[in-house]
């Protein structure tokens, strides 16, 4: 019979930008292997640091609409005017084989991703303050203050998505590898939720009446 835990997964990881998500996700790739990161396509600029096909995909804005046309795409949206999406044929192919997929994707492609796939696992990462926040966005040196501006505007919007979540990460400075490690607890809990292993109980309950437990047979 099956076993539930050799099922693969969708994680879903959102945060505000500057919260630190690329930083946790290091982390948890680092000591968790076995994690598979779906890599998004992205119309911006790369960042110091930040390599194709590992960070991002850099594609131009019109391959980007050629890859929404053919539906090559699992989610896509808009965030602080560059687009982002999610590879629809990787993420489909590593599940079937078993794997834990994670996703870091922003609050909007988010809720596309729950709104098709209910069992997926929402995980939102945050800082301890606002102030931080801000602090983080202008500390990092990436970008004019008008982009600055923009992100936290932006996330004023996405505190009221956060509800869609099922776990809160606070990102505290200097501890990215203590929240890296409460992702992956996060994460192995949420697979255990009843609702996410209904099909397999479900299938696990006609097993057990098909068996013929007289005491005759053991």
């Amino acid at each position: 019979m099956e076993n539930w835990t050799d099922r693969g997964s969708l994680t879903v990881i959102s945060g505000f930008s500057g919260a630190g998500k690329g930083t946790i996700m290091k982390e948890l790739l680092k000591a968790h292997p076995e994690y598979v990161l779906s890599v998004s396509v992205t119309t911006r600029e790369p960042r110091e640091g930040e390599e194709e096909g590992k960070s991002y995909f850099f594609i131009s804005k019109e391959e980007f609409a050629r890859m929404v046309r053919e539906d090559e795409l699992l989610e896509h949206a808009d965030y602080a005017s560059c687009s982002y999406g999610t590879p629809r044929a990787f993420v489909e192919r590593k599940i079937a084989e078993g794997a834990d997929v994670i996703l870091e994707i922003e609050s909007q492609g988010a809720a596309i991703i729950k709104a098709k796939c209910p069992s997926a696992i929402m995980i939102f990462v945050m800082t301890p303050s606002a102030q931080m926040l801000k602090d983080r966005l202008i500390g990092r040196g990436t970008e004019t203050m008008d982009k600055v501006r923009e992100r936290l505007l932006q996330a004023q919007t996405e505190c009221g998505r956060i509800d869609q979540y099922d776990t809160v990460i606070i990102n505290e400075a200097g501890k990215s590898e203590e929240a890296a490690e409460r992702v992956h607890e996060a994460i192995q809990a949420q697979k255990r939720a009843p609702g996410r292993i209904r099909d397999f109980v479900e299938k696990f309950g006609e097993d057990l009446r098909e068996i013929n437990i007289s005491q005759e047979t053991f």
